[in-house]
Order: structure tokens, then C-alpha cells, then sequence
């Protein structure tokens, strides 16, 4: 405790020092991790959770920190909001519409995350092609985007658009980020002047924690960066042949009768699916069974004729011997 008062007096010292002199203690005074409630973001924590434990030169580094400023302004920052898109679309041509969701996304200044071509089947059994694409693109151009991909499009089924405010969490990354920088700058300053083996060890172990810290909360901001500036659209093409009515000579079904319709081409193909089972399974399952059932039977009635044959024997021998 004794080798680390001096460093402490040293940093109180140079915090008197700069008050006097009308200076600020930090070029960009920060607060340790509060976020004021009006931003919406989290509870000011204490320092001492925010320390490992048993690190003094740390802990006077960031109450020397945490007594120079605030954190970062809500007012300061724009409203941060994370946009994405969802649709399925109904077309004739699934691949060649595929290509031009890709080129156009390349052209609004975004990319093809991902793009997957593949067969499906209508109700009738034919196959037919579907896809999948998610595309990123500049969220100002989000609604341009939607409108070009559904520009001639046979069908739109389902169209989703999400946005999810990270405002209060970009603020309060913003802060800590800050904090932590504040805390490197000032153990850097006690680092110069620390002449102890075990003072040096120390808060370089310091250092070496904020500055992991920094670059995870530096991580953090980035993808909500990137995030809200490019919106994510997932695009599900369906062939226009999945979605073709059941059409009678020129007559088209529709409401009731389509359902109707429909009802019974599903009952004869389910009766046609349990005739098929039946004859191939059902029916040889029972054969093999029914023989040794009737085979017993025979074997069984056979018996009983035998012996009511002799039975009846017996009797008309005992009615000639009473004559």
C-alpha cells in the first residue's frame, strides 16, 4: 500500500494542478459507465465492479477519470435504427429474376449475402424452380429497393419490414468506450512514473484488460455502424406455376366450387393412395395370415366330424341290438 500512495498523490496533485491552471484533466472527460435515464440506456455501476479486483493503481486511474467529466449526450447522437426487409414474390421467371434482384443490389451500392437456386414441386407434382436471395443495400434505398424488386411481379405474398432502435445501446457503448480510453490514458501517465517491479506488473495487467475491453466495445459499435447503415432484404421467389387455379376448358373455378374442386382431388387421390397400400400391403398381410386361420379351421371341423361320425355309429348299432 505504501509503494502505491505515491502514485496516487501524484495523480491528485496533477488534477489540482490543472484546476488551478483552468485546464481540463482529460481532452474528452468522461464519466465510468453512466448513462443518464432520459437516453433510455443503462444504470450508472460502480467502479469497483467494473475493476478486477485488487488493482489500487487502476482504481485511482479511474476515480481520477471518473471525477473530470460526463459521458457521452444523447443529444449528440443521431437515432439509431437497424432496418430489414422480408417478402416472398410470385414470377415466370424465377432464375432470371434472381440475376436482376443481384445485379440491382450491386448497383444501389450493396451486396448478395447469400442466393440459393433450387426445385420445388406444384400440387400437380411438376417441378419447378424456386429461390432464395438476402441482399444488403444502403438503408436510405430501402423502400427504392422494395419497390424495383416487386416492380412486375406476378404475386406479392407476404411483405415484412422490421426496425429495431439500438439507440440507447449505441449510446451507452459510446460511453464505455470512452471510460476505457480515459482509463488507458491514465494508466499510461502512472506506468511513466511507476519504478516497482510489482507497480509495473500491475498495471500492465491493467492495461492489458482495457484494452481488450476497448477493442470488444470498438467490435460492438462497428456492427451496429454497419448495421443500420445497410438493410438487409430476404427475397423469396416463387414460380408462377405454384399458384396456376384449376381451369376447366375456359371456365375458371373459383371460391366454393375451386374448394370443392380441390376437396375431391384430394379424396381420390387419398382413395387411390389406400387402394394402392391396400392390394400391395394390407391384402398379402391378411392372406398370410387367413391360411393358417382357415387351415386350423379345416383341421379342427375335420375332428369334430370324425367323432360325431362314430358317435353316430355307436347309436344305431345299440338301436339294431335293442330290435
Amino acid at each position: 500500500m505504501k509503494k502505491i500512495l505515491p502514485f496516487s498523490f501524484i495523480v491528485i496533485a496533477a488534477l489540482i494542478l490543472a484546476a488551478c491552471g483552468g485546464a481540463p484533466a482529460q481532452e474528452a472527460p468522461v464519466e465510468f459507465y453512466s448513462v443518464s435515464p432520459e437516453m433510455g440506456g443503462a444504470p450508472a455501476v460502480s467502479q469497483d465492479a467494473m475493476l478486477p479486483p485488487g488493482e489500487p493503481a487502476a482504481r485511482s486511474a479511474e476515480q481520477a477519470v471518473a471525477n473530470t467529466g460526463s459521458g457521452v449526450s444523447a443529444a449528440a447522437v443521431e437515432r439509431i435504427v437497424i432496418k430489414n426487409a422480408d417478402l416472398a414474390i410470385v414470377v415466370a421467371d424465377v432464375e432470371g429474376r434472381m440475376k436482376v434482384i443481384q445485379q440491382m443490389a450491386e448497383k444501389m451500392g450493396g451486396f448478395v449475402v447469400s442466393s440459393n437456386l433450387y426445385q420445388s414441386y406444384t400440387s400437380n407434382y411438376v417441378e419447378v424452380p424456386e429461390a432464395q436471395i438476402v441482399i444488403r443495400v444502403p438503408s436510405e434505398k430501402l423502400e427504392e429497393t422494395l419497390d424495383q424488386i416487386k416492380k412486375d411481379a406476378v404475386e406479392v405474398q407476404t411483405e415484412n419490414i422490421s426496425g429495431q432502435d439500438v439507440t440507447a445501446e449505441y449510446v451507452d457503448l459510446q460511453s464505455r468506450l470512452k471510460n476505457y480510453e480515459a482509463a488507458e490514458a491514465q494508466l499510461n501517465e502512472i506506468l511513466e512514473k511507476a519504478t516497482d517491479t510489482t507497480d509495473v506488473v500491475n498495471i500492465f495487467n491493467q492495461l492489458v484488460y482495457y484494452r481488450e475491453q476497448i477493442e470488444l466495445v470498438k467490435g460492438q459499435i462497428k456492427y451496429y455502424d454497419e448495421a443500420a447503415a445497410l438493410s438487409a432484404i430476404s427475397v423469396r421467389i416463387v414460380a408462377e406455376e405454384t399458384i396456376q387455379p384449376v381451369v376447366i376448358g375456359k371456365w375458371e373455378p373459383k371460391g366454393v366450387a375451386l374448394e370443392a374442386v380441390q376437396d375431391l382431388i384430394d379424396f381420390l387421390k387419398d382413395f387411390t393412395d389406400f387402394l394402392i397400400r391396400f392390394v400391395i400391403y394390407t391384402l398379402p398381410v391378411l392372406i398370410v395370415i387367413a391360411i393358417p386361420l382357415y387351415l386350423a379351421f379345416l383341421g379342427v371341423r375335420a375332428v369334430f366330424r370324425r367323432m360325431r361320425g362314430k358317435k353316430v355309429k355307436k347309436e344305431e348299432v345299440k338301436e339294431e341290438e335293442k330290435k
